[in-house]
């Protein structure tokens, strides 16, 4: 019996430890960025949510397509139209991976830590796998995330009206920004 509930605290430990472990932001900021010599193009979103498992390292962002804004009202309308993102057909964006090296950030100490991230990123209907590198800034308990990496958006099947493809570059840079808070 003693065996027994000694099991058992070490698995409720092991559980509330690892629910303990979790950050989440529901207001992630991820904003993309398109250069070419006719036109830059960028785009921010504040609702994104993201969860991350600081004993795991596994870390999940979903954004809504809509939710992307732009200076002129007539890109986000070309944006989400069905040349573009087809935000109705495709209404979110995601990314499931994993901080590879999660052990060298103490989620504990103030400090900034270098990261590398890998895993899946889905736009509108492809899911490529993508690395990147990051930081996780501690302070005073306060858990941000940032990252600023860049794909190619005909790999996403993001290819837009023909008489505007000048104005579009061929590589988007993304850059994330999140500030966390423990669940």
């Amino acid at each position: 019996m003693k065996k027994f509930l000694v099991a058992v605290a070490i698995l409720f430990f092991s559980y509330a430890t690892t629910f303990g472990q979790n950050y989440i932001t529901r207001n992630g900021n991820v904003s993309f960025y398109s250069h070419t010599p006719l036109e830059d193009i960028k785009a921010q979103n504040n609702e994104a949510v993201s969860v991350l498992n600081a004993s795991t390292g596994d870390l999940e962002f979903k954004v809504a397509i809509k939710s992307f804004h732009f200076a002129k009202t007539a890109m986000e309308d070309h944006f989400n139209n069905d040349d573009y993102m087809a935000s109705e057909k495709y209404p979110k964006a995601g990314f499931k991976g994993k901080i590879e090296n999660v052990s060298a950030v103490n989620f504990s100490k103030d400090g900034t830590y270098n990261i590398s991230v890998s895993g899946d990123l889905t736009i509108k209907n492809v899911t490529k796998s993508i690395k990147a590198a990051g930081t996780v800034k501690v302070s005073g308990g306060n858990i941000s995330v940032n990252s600023t990496f860049t794909v190619k958006r005909k790999d996403y099947n993001v290819i837009g009206e023909s008489f505007l493809q000048k104005r579009i570059g061929e590589d988007i840079q993304i850059t994330i920004n999140c500030q966390y808070e423990k669940q």
